[in-house]
């Protein structure tokens, strides 16, 4: 089995909650609070959610030491993703309120990845005191979105480019 990176995780969960419906955008902060969000799902009721990725145990018990808590007044519900031999670690490890989506190997022999291998096996608190983004908070996040897509597509293309020439 191959062992399952960030990338991999974030591209898993982006899969699983369906980037048709909601907008999903990687490393947030600017713009929509004072701490960085691995994921940030925009559901299409205006309500955000925070996904946050751990691969190794001492990444989850790094994570217990922030003083933000990974609460804000912004995140409607918190989760964590991790690989699924991280289950037992993160159980321990995440807030009480967070939910746990555990991800199963999602490579073929190619490795390319095959459908969605995304459990929940916890459900999140909802904060109740979450409000629906402004408008001003969701086009900063399209304009975020955007940015991220054109600096990838820059790195694609002289990755191509480079194999060409």
């Amino acid at each position: 089995m191959e062992k399952l990176h960030s990338g991999d995780i974030e591209i898993m969960i982006a899969r699983h909650l369906n980037p048709r419906l909601n907008l999903i955008v990687p490393n947030v902060s600017w713009g929509l609070g004072s701490y960085e969000k691995d994921l940030l799902v925009l559901t299409p009721n205006g309500y955000a959610w925070e996904i946050e990725i751990k691969v190794s145990k001492s990444d989850l018990i790094a994570d217990k030491k922030k003083t933000h808590g990974h609460y804000s007044n912004l995140i409607k519900r918190l989760y964590f993703a991790v690989p699924e031999y991280l289950e037992k670690d993160a159980l321990l490890h995440i807030p009480e309120r967070a939910g746990l989506f555990i991800i199963t190997n999602p490579f073929t022999k190619n490795g390319k990845y095959i459908d969605s291998y995304v459990n929940l096996v916890k459900a999140p608190l909802i904060n109740t005191k979450a409000t629906k983004l402004s408008d001003k908070q969701i086009k900063k996040l399209y304009e975020l979105s955007a940015m991220r897509l054109w600096s990838l597509k820059e790195v694609i293309y002289r990755l191509q480019r480079n194999k060409h020439d």
